[in-house]
């Protein structure tokens, strides 16, 4: 995918895992969009651990692992801030 759609894909994985953890309010664009590929890439690993496909394009399945990793990054993250 080329950077606009990877931009595009980002802000709607990373804008969906912000409304389903409660974050919505406290993220901007900027950050949705990085949470987004973030969790795109994130997803993608965890995915290849129990053998499936990552990321593959724009695509609803891609926008489902995108959307997980981003929940275990924003997850992951108010573990952290939490200390």
């Amino acid at each position: 995918m080329n950077i606009i759609l990877w931009i595009i894909f980002g802000a709607i994985a990373g804008w969906i895992a912000s409304i389903i953890m409660g974050k919505n309010a406290q993220m901007g664009a900027l950050a949705n969009i990085v949470v987004g590929i973030v969790g795109a890439l994130l997803g993608g690993w965890i995915m290849s651990l129990f053998g499936a496909q990552g990321v593959t394009g724009f695509n609803l399945t891609s926008l489902l692992v995108a959307i997980l990793g981003a929940i275990v990054l924003l997850f992951l993250v108010g573990l952290v801030r939490r200390r």
